[in-house]
Parts: C-alpha cells; sequence; structure tokens
C-alpha cells in the first residue's frame, strides 16, 4: 500500500464511524448502554485512526509534491459548492475534537446528566463531519477526479 491509497482508507474510516456513530445513536435510545458504549469507542478508535492517516496522507503529499493537499479546479461551476462542503466539514473536524474529549470525560466520569447536554451537540457535528469526509472523497476522487 502506498501513501496515495490513503484518500480511499479515510473514507472507508469516516463511513465506519457514520455506522457506528448511528448504531451508538439507535443503541442509547433503546436504553441499551453497554451496546452505545461500545459503538461510541470504536467510532472514537476509528475517527483517531483516520486522523493518523489523514495526517501521514498530507505530510507525504506535501513530501513527495510540494503541497499538502489535493486542489478541486474542475469543473469551476461546482467549486464554490465543493468549498462550502469543505469550509462547514472543517469548521466541524476543529470542534468535534474537544467536544468528543468532553464528552467522554464526563461518560468516564459517570456524570450521565452532564454528558447527555453536550452528547446532543457532539453527536450531529461527528455525523456530519464523518459524512461530508465521505462525500469530499467522493467529489474529489471518484465523481470529479482532480489532477
Amino acid at each position: 500500500m502506498s501513501f496515495t491509497d490513503l484518500p480511499l482508507v479515510n473514507a472507508g474510516l469516516n463511513g465506519l464511524s457514520t455506522v457506528l456513530l448511528t448504531a451508538g445513536f439507535v443503541f442509547i435510545k433503546r436504553g441499551q448502554k453497554i451496546a452505545h458504549r461500545n459503538c461510541m469507542i470504536a467510532a472514537l478508535v476509528t475517527s483517531t485512526l483516520f486522523l493518523v492517516c489523514y495526517l501521514t496522507y498530507h505530510y507525504q503529499m506535501k513530501q513527495v509534491y510540494g503541497a499538502a493537499h489535493t486542489r478541486f479546479l474542475e469543473p469551476t461551476w461546482f467549486r464554490p459548492i465543493y468549498l462550502a462542503i469543505l469550509f462547514t466539514h472543517l469548521l466541524g473536524a476543529f470542534a468535534i475534537v474537544p467536544l468528543v474529549l468532553i464528552t467522554l470525560t464526563r461518560a468516564l466520569r459517570e456524570r450521565f446528566d452532564a454528558h447527555k447536554k453536550i452528547a446532543r451537540w457532539t453527536w450531529p457535528i461527528w455525523m456530519y463531519v464523518s459524512v461530508t469526509g465521505v462525500v469530499i472523497y467522493l467529489l474529489l476522487y471518484q465523481i470529479f477526479p482532480q489532477r
């Protein structure tokens, strides 16, 4: 495997995070706390692996090609839409790290009322970041492959 395979790996990790986050949500709504906990821990591990692969990919891109990312240039009519998705994805990605850590800490300390209050914000943002991560991959590498 080459570092150029990492965007596909990253999309897979984001997709898996989406599935785990969805299952965790369903489990907690059904009162299945252990299954919820297990899904959320798996989502955290999956998202952490994503972050490691993401940083590795961009570091290698900078080393090999002199630019840390692939630019979306064509089609020009879709570029503003892509950039809007990317911008909101990045805002969510920066916000989600401390939110996940706070949410996890509250759960580990068994402060479930406080955990639930912040999880109402954490979960949808984390879902958005995971889903848009897959969308960005599809747009950049499959639907409108950039050269």
